[in-house]
């Protein structure tokens, strides 16, 4: 069975969906999860979120919603959004990142409607993993959440959700059916198209200012 890294953040919906989708690839992968900050992802890689800009955080939000009801999901957008996550990372990272911790977190946010900067959400969700709100201000925690995404960063990690399968990027929940793929032949990145791809020159740039 190959192992995988997941790359997530909890402030992400489309992470959200990504952990429900990762239960199509049980059967091939162990998938070890790693919490990262998409906020600093986002600032090394010089680009805003989605919920930066006014008509796409809409439409993100109508369509994220659209999508749920669509497949029968539980969801429902936090009362605020976006909201700083740190204090959720750090709750994962302190849970050993095991999968059912995640799991617990991402429901808490994604399926309430609650407020995560409401400190009782926070309190509710730590007590059902056995663990003392104390510890997320511990260095080694805060610690392993910022080598955490300095590691995803070095890999080139410029969105969530992305899962790392043999040091191959898929990045969104949408990626899930190209993982698949990927799983049963390796060798469709190796086709002479995808080698193109990887070399393809530019031919103009956007003026940044």
């Amino acid at each position: 069975m190959r192992h995988a890294h997941w790359y997530f953040d909890f402030v992400s919906p489309y992470a959200y969906f990504g952990l429900l989708r990762l239960r199509e690839l049980r059967d091939g992968l162990d998938v070890e999860y790693c919490p990262v900050l998409l906020a600093e992802l986002l600032n090394r890689c010089g680009q805003k979120g989605p919920a930066e800009i006014a008509t796409k955080r809409l439409w993100t939000y109508r369509s994220c919603t659209w999508w749920a009801a669509e497949r029968g999901i539980p969801f429902r957008f936090p009362a605020v959004h976006p909201f700083n996550p740190l204090p959720y990372l750090r709750l994962a990272i302190a849970a050993d990142r095991k999968a059912h911790a995640v799991v617990a977190i991402f429901e808490a946010i994604w399926t309430t409607g609650a407020d995560p900067a409401d400190q009782s959400v926070l309190t509710a969700v730590a007590r059902s993993l056995g663990v003392e709100l104390s510890v997320l201000a511990d260095p080694v925690v805060k610690d392993a959440l910022r080598l955490q995404t300095d590691h995803a960063a070095e890999r080139g990690i410029f969105g969530v959700p992305t899962l790392v399968v043999d040091e191959q990027l898929f990045w969104g929940a949408d990626a899930t059916d190209f993982v698949k793929a990927y799983l049963a032949d390796p060798a469709i990145l190796a086709t002479d198209e995808m080698q193109r791809l990887a070399t393809l020159p530019i031919g103009a740039k956007r003026k940044t200012s």
